[in-house]
């Protein structure tokens, strides 16, 4: 679990998980949970919506852009978000 980006409105944390009977050339099992924290719910991507989502986020690092621009993508995946946000 790696916490990848976290501002006043929202936090990515990136999970990369190994099978263990997983060949070496595998692709890592994982995601990335999104929480919005304004809305307080959050959003798990994993599969074909977590590359689709790192390819994203990719680009705009790429392009050096900065949080306003990346707040702006990650809203709208957590269009999507409909688990409640918990705190334990």
């Amino acid at each position: 679990m790696q916490l990848l980006y976290n501002s006043e409105s929202f936090a990515v944390v990136h999970f990369d998980i190994a099978r263990e009977d997983a060949p070496v050339t595998a692709t890592p099992h994982g995601g990335y949970e999104i929480v919005d924290k304004l809305a307080k719910r959050e959003i798990y991507l994993q599969g074909a919506l977590a590359d689709s989502f790192q390819r994203g986020v990719q680009a705009l690092v790429d392009a050096e852009s900065d949080a306003e621009v990346l707040d702006e993508f990650i809203s709208g995946w957590t269009v999507m978000a409909q688990q409640p946000l918990a705190l334990h």
